[in-house]
């Protein structure tokens, strides 16, 4: 297993109290597995990809662990983390598209970045230009502005740079979220293809978009309202989803793989419940057309099959 989270807990401290971004979540990552992490907004996806390689300040650490390889992930203590970040652990942001400084060239900004990780810049341009020529990218970009680069260019860019160090394991938070469809699909394919070259060894993609992730995902993994309801593999996930919350997000989307489809779209009544002072019990309940009066306590995870686990009272009935 190439990552291990157990009980992990992340809040968010702020004038009216913690919020409790992630309150318990675990979960296992295989090697070489490409996971899928999807829910509505606000539901925990984009703070348990940055709690894995603690970078946000304003979180706060509560509980949990993460292992990595064998070894457990300082991911309490960000100085300690600071030496692991893009070694081992390596993100794409969202919005990395602006994450690029504006007044440096792309060389200069990437000397910077190997050098606070104590890499040469001189050994590693080799590796960096085979590299910008798999994804379609020229040596001439290194003497460019980010701002002269498109959208699809600097996605790729950064894409590059988060793993030019060969991470174990990537988080890719909404990397296609602000390109054309064309483009999307170009990312997304770079991302099973840095799999396989052996750039990265596992990867988390965070999305809200179902069918793009279906296409490249072993697994998916549905977050509602700061834990995990549903995990598995991701033709299961899709076609035979078990938990309330998964099968209407799905039923919430245009058919996922197909072309066309003439299913009418179903939306999801209600909102997440606020995470400063979370409900009890089942979390979807008020928004469950399944919802009874067990669901005032909280579901157990349950195995449905291999690889397959989802916490829903109806689940266990």
């Amino acid at each position: 297993m190439a990552l291990e989270v157990e009980d992990l807990r992340v809040h968010y401290r702020t004038l009216r109290g913690d919020v409790r971004a992630l309150d318990g979540v675990s979960f296992g990552l295989a090697d070489g597995e490409i996971m899928g992490l999807a829910g509505e907004s606000g539901c925990g996806k984009t703070t348990l990809g940055k709690s894995l390689i603690r970078l946000d300040g304003r979180m706060r650490h509560v509980g949990g662990r993460a292992v990595l390889d064998g070894g457990e992930l300082p991911i309490a203590d960000d100085k300690a983390m600071n030496r692991r970040r893009y070694r081992d652990v390596s993100i794409i942001p969202q919005y990395s598209m602006s994450a690029m400084n504006p007044t440096r060239k792309i060389g200069k900004l990437t000397a910077d970045l190997l050098r606070a990780k104590g890499e040469s810049f001189r050994e590693l341009r080799p590796e960096l230009v085979r590299r910008l020529e798999l994804v379609g990218l020229s040596e001439q970009v290194l003497d460019n502005y980010p701002i002269e680069l498109s959208g699809g260019m600097k996605q790729r860019m950064v894409m590059v740079l988060s793993t030019l160090l060969d991470p174990s394991l990537l988080i890719a938070d909404e990397v296609t979220s602000a390109l054309d469809v064309s483009n999307q699909k170009a990312v997304a394919e770079t991302l099973v293809r840095f799999r396989e070259l052996g750039f990265v060894k596992s990867m988390v993609v965070v999305t809200h978009d179902l069918s793009l992730v279906y296409q490249i995902a072993d697994s998916i993994m549905i977050m509602y309202a700061g834990r995990i309801v549903e995990k598995g593999p991701a033709d299961t996930i899709i076609n035979a989803p078990r938990h309330p919350y998964t099968r209407a997000l799905i039923e919430a989307l245009p058919e996922v793989g197909l072309e066309y489809g003439d299913r009418r779209l179903k939306s999801i009544p209600g909102k997440p419940p606020q995470l400063l002072n979370p409900p009890t019990g089942c979390r979807f309940r008020d928004r469950c057309e399944l919802a009874h009066d067990r669901c005032i306590e909280d579901p157990p995870a349950v195995d449905l099959a291999p690889d397959h686990t989802a916490s829903c009272w109806k689940v266990v009935d």
